[in-house]
């Protein structure tokens, strides 16, 4: 089974999402719906999606899930609550914890001031509540400093699960690749942090899965295949050629792992990480 595990859907006649105003956004300022996926997943073999947050707000969130009710092709959904706001991410958290696709939470941290935010005492508070609870986080490492906040999140709160969207933003199509490098060697050395394979986009217009192979292969020696996972960044991934074009370039180079192996990193892992398709206990 072939799992996305990075989808985002989004009605921009519902909800304004302020990152998609920007100029570079403007080919994918407006709305996608699960018919806009549907067909490019039939196309490429996916049986299965996560849904992923893209504003820090409810209402996206409650989009996401009123979208999950109606298709059971959606496993899970990767929502948002205030983790700066102990009191109502707790209150937040008790909400989800009833809705059987819930599967993790994010937030945008890089569009935070405070590069620092992961770390602010009252976040920390938070991560805590997504610790005790078993709920994995979903991390956007946009800045190195992001990415060396993990380790230290990972001595705080030790049994907390972790997952790095699109490899932490390697320097894609440069030749001196710190301090990503060793950033993700020392986030990978805890064994509950994991990565995406996700939102690749190589700075050349006519980019190919070679552009992708080092920062994957490395990726894979870091983490191995089972704490890696495929996920397409679609509709993002229309700024880079689109769902087809993202998803032949990296089952391409997944192609070359055995084939276990390549089943993990295509689907295995996120069934077991987000634990699709089973109950979360409430605590």
């Amino acid at each position: 089974m072939v799992v996305d595990a990075h989808l985002h859907l989004w009605d921009v006649a519902r909800h304004r999402y302020e990152w998609l105003q920007r100029p570079e956004n403007s080919a994918i300022r407006r709305t996608f719906g699960f018919a806009d996926f549907a067909a490019r997943a039939a196309a490429a073999g996916v049986d299965r999606v996560v849904l992923v947050q893209a504003d820090d707000d409810s209402a996206d969130t409650e989009a996401m899930f009123e979208v999950a009710r109606e298709h059971q092709q959606i496993a899970g959904v990767v929502g948002w609550v205030p983790l700066d706001r102990p009191g109502e991410a707790a209150a937040a958290l008790d909400l989800l914890a009833g809705r059987p696709k819930f599967a993790g939470v994010r937030t945008l941290i890089h569009d935070q001031p405070d590069p620092d935010w992961l770390l602010r005492p009252e976040v920390g508070e938070g991560l805590a509540l997504l610790e005790r609870r078993g709920v994995p986080f979903d991390v956007i490492s946009v800045l190195p400093r992001h990415l060396a906040h993990v380790p230290v999140l990972s001595e705080r709160y030790p049994a907390l699960r972790m997952v790095l969207d699109h490899l932490a933003h390697p320097p894609l199509g440069r030749d001196d690749w710190e301090p990503w490098r060793t950033l993700l060697r020392a986030a990978a050395a805890n064994p509950l942090v994991y990565a995406k394979v996700s939102g690749l986009y190589p700075p050349r217009a006519e980019w190919t899965a070679a552009d992708l192979r080092p920062y994957v292969e490395f990726a894979i020696e870091l983490f191995g295949p089972g704490r890696l996972m495929f996920g397409s960044d679609w509709p993002v991934a229309e700024l880079a050629g689109g769902y087809q074009r993202v998803w032949s370039a990296i089952s391409s180079v997944l192609g070359e792992l055995p084939p276990a192996d390549r089943d993990a990193v295509l689907g295995g892992t996120a069934r077991v990480f987000y634990q699709l398709g089973e109950e979360r206990p409430c605590l």
